[in-house]
């Protein structure tokens, strides 16, 4: 019973979370134009990723085992909400796909068009960007798009840096 409250009261706060997203984008948009609204909500919530991100540099460049327990250990709701799937996890990266997303869950439950939910999660996911690129490493996120099932799709890998010729 308690474990049910818990995860009702969690679904809401993400809920609120989600439309909160969209109340920003939709006030920056008034207010500059939604070419200048994406960008900043966008650097906004990476920023938030890269506080995230700094209990994991220690598995950086490449304790991709460490990095996965230690990320899924944060994920709200543990498997019940965003249903982590670990597709991949060995030396060459790390990679999670998502079979559900409460925020994605909030927008589609509000009526908002596809395309806006799909603009939205690109937005959010830039979370993930700046959580694992602070922690030292690559990211693709692949957000969900309409007809695509799940959610968010993470491929995680070791940084590498290209050096200049010196020229």
């Amino acid at each position: 019973m308690e474990t049910e409250r818990a995860e009702r009261d969690l679904r809401g706060q993400m809920a609120n979370r989600a439309l909160l997203y969209r109340d920003l984008l939709v006030t920056l948009s008034e207010e500059l134009g939604r070419d200048r609204a994406v960008p900043l909500l966008t650097r906004a919530i990476y920023r938030r990723g890269e506080g995230i991100g700094q209990q994991f540099r220690a598995y950086a460049p490449d304790d991709f085992a460490g990095l996965r327990d230690a990320f899924l250990a944060i994920v709200p709701g543990g498997t019940e909400l965003f249903k982590p799937e670990v597709r991949r996890c060995d030396e060459g990266g790390l990679e999670i796909k998502f079979g559900g997303c409460p925020l994605k869950e909030a927008w589609l439950a509000a009526g908002l068009p596809e395309s806006e939910v799909a603009t939205l999660c690109r937005i959010a996911g830039t979370v993930d960007l700046g959580t694992f690129e602070a922690a030292g490493f690559a990211i693709e996120n692949r957000t969900w798009q309409p007809g695509r099932d799940g959610c968010c799709h993470l491929v995680i890998s070791s940084r590498t840096e290209t050096k200049g010729d010196g020229a």
